[in-house]
């Protein structure tokens, strides 16, 4: 749960590192930053910042920002009905990005957060620097985080049902809860 104080902020800033990275956006499209602090209350440390620029029934396309040294928590899509669950290219516009999925266990640049380590099970970590970009396909388990300056992705997917995603941390809530 967040402030409508921080909701603000949190978009005030999502907007400066959005323009800072060349992405041009609209005064109204900065109110429609979402700040995904996922229940947690410590939306500094895990969660992200969202801008969706378009979603329908059949694709999104979005605008992730992390803050310095942000995690973005472990999670996959799941199958809904007969869908198998969504597919989703991250691509790096500002970073560098650590991307973690299944595979050897290799963390170098990033770092499960404190306490949490029972959370993030999976730890092989991928560098991502602007201009490169990964599929995840559906049910894949995934995480991701950025360093100290911060980072910002695009997100181009199959439809997207976020509340609908599953953490691997049981405390997460998907929908943000703003309180003042």
């Amino acid at each position: 749960m967040i402030t409508s104080k921080e909701l603000e902020e949190a978009q005030k800033r999502t907007a400066e590192m959005l323009k800072k990275a060349g992405i041009v956006i609209t005064d109204e499209e900065v109110k429609k930053i979402a700040a995904a602090d996922l229940g947690l209350s410590h939306l500094e440390k895990e969660g992200a910042q969202i801008l969706t620029f378009l979603e329908t029934d059949r694709v999104a396309f979005k605008i992730i920002a992390l803050f310095p040294n942000q995690t973005m928590p472990e999670h996959w899509h799941p199958p809904v009905g007969d869908d198998p669950g969504k597919e989703e290219t991250i691509r790096v516009i500002s970073g560098p990005l650590f991307f973690f999925i299944p595979g050897d266990e290799n963390i170098r640049e990033g770092f499960i957060p404190e306490g949490k380590e029972a959370y993030y099970t999976v730890r092989h970590e991928l560098v991502m620097n602007p201009g490169d970009q990964i599929t995840v396909e559906p049910g894949k388990v995934h995480w991701f985080q950025s360093g100290i300056e911060g980072a910002v992705l695009y997100s181009i997917s199959s439809t997207a049902r976020d509340i609908l995603d599953r953490f691997t941390d049981p405390e997460i809530v998907r929908e943000t809860v703003i309180v003042d």
